[in-house]
């Protein structure tokens, strides 16, 4: 079965999200990630969201690959770089 990440961030200080984005940038591919979506949201249709932000949604083979991408320890460096640059919630659905 398919599992997707999908993210959600609101980013505070973009400077310093570019040197997060570019601190895992290749990481997800290493473990068969591949970028469905990534951008803006474009319209808010329902709910208490803020239109300032970013979606990204990624798909992997199996769960099994997508939490060792969360957890790998390149993914996991990156992490402090995001710290103050932006609020991120991170989810894991499996099709």
């Amino acid at each position: 079965m398919s599992a997707y990440i999908i993210a959600t961030v609101t980013i505070k200080d973009p400077e310093k999200f570019a040197a997060y984005g570019a601190a895992i940038k290749g990481v997800a591919e290493e473990f068969g990630g591949q970028a469905i979506v990534k951008g803006p949201v474009s319209e808010v249709l329902e709910g208490n969201v803020d239109p300032s932000e970013r979606v990204v949604v990624t798909r992997f083979p199996d769960a099994t690959s997508a939490k060792a991408y969360i957890t790998s320890d390149r993914y996991r460096a990156g992490i402090a770089l995001r710290e103050g640059a932006a609020d991120a919630q991170i989810r894991l659905l499996i099709d």
